[in-house]
């Protein structure tokens, strides 16, 4: 069984932060009113997909939301981003979508599928080389090349972003060609984790945030920025949502003071 680190996020945070929220929801009614509120008891279903590689920290999000806001459940659905956005596209329920890419963001917004004026640029994420914790001999991006290295895991490039930016950094060090045979792709950057952790593979390129929540992998090497495109995570409202101020309600929550928190406390950075 896998062993996830938790979270060490302060409970003092979360009430300040939570205590932000209800006065938020005093100055906005876009925001649904908390259960104390007789006037208005029904509550708002929003589905939200998310790339797989957020789903812990959205699930820390998630208490802290509808702690605040109660009215508003939330059904998550984790996957490749590429994935989720041909899932939008052809019509799956949806009222939020958090992708690990520009690229599947930017194919909803050209079929009109994506609010206007509700697109965000969330988060920030770097990449790294990692290898099973009890493993010895590969230390760097060049290693991947010798003997040491029989199989390495990566996201599937067309359509999980992490397998799209160790593309582009395999291609940047002249390597992606020559690695071609020992190439074993994931459906998500979770399988890729999972193969490393199991030791099914030698070595995998996984974000850094998911790197740090797994005890049986460790990292070797971290990718320099100029080694592929930066790896930035917008959000935004599905533009058939039956709840659109709900969604953008939530949309803005994640960057209120309680979400920025539950974010670096896993490693992500602000993308601002």
């Amino acid at each position: 069984m896998q062993t996830y680190r938790r979270s060490n996020l302060s409970l003092l945070t979360v009430i300040l932060g939570l205590a932000t929220v209800g006065c938020v929801q005093a100055e906005n009614p876009s925001i649904p009113a908390s259960s104390t509120d007789t006037t208005d008891p029904d509550t708002v279903e929003l589905t939200i997909s998310v790339a797989a590689s957020v789903q812990d920290a959205m699930q820390d999000i998630q208490t802290a939301y509808q702690t605040a806001v109660p009215n508003v459940a939330i059904t998550y659905n984790f996957g490749s981003s590429g994935s989720l956005a041909q899932q939008i596209s052809q019509g799956a329920p949806a009222d939020i979508f958090l992708s690990a890419s520009d690229q599947w963001m930017d194919d909803l917004e050209e079929q009109n599928m994506i609010l206007p004026g509700s697109r965000q640029d969330l988060l920030l994420n770097t990449l790294v080389l990692i290898v099973r914790a009890d493993q010895s001999g590969v230390s760097s991006f060049e290693d991947l090349g010798s003997d040491r290295v029989s199989k390495l895991a990566i996201g599937e490039p067309d359509s999980v972003p992490a397998g799209g930016y160790a593309k582009e950094t395999l291609i940047s060090l002249n390597m992606f060609d020559a690695l071609q045979p020992k190439l074993v792709f994931g459906k998500d950057v979770r399988q890729v984790l999972s193969y490393v952790a199991t030791g099914n593979v030698d070595a995998g390129l996984v974000y850094a945030t998911d790197a740090r929540l797994f005890d049986q992998v460790e990292v070797v090497s971290t990718a320099s920025a100029d080694m592929h495109s930066p790896i930035l995570y917008p959000v935004g409202v599905v533009a058939t949502s039956d709840h659109g101020e709900a969604a953008q309600a939530f949309v803005d929550f994640l960057s209120s003071d309680t979400a920025v928190a539950i974010f670096e406390d896993y490693g992500f950075t602000m993308a601002d």
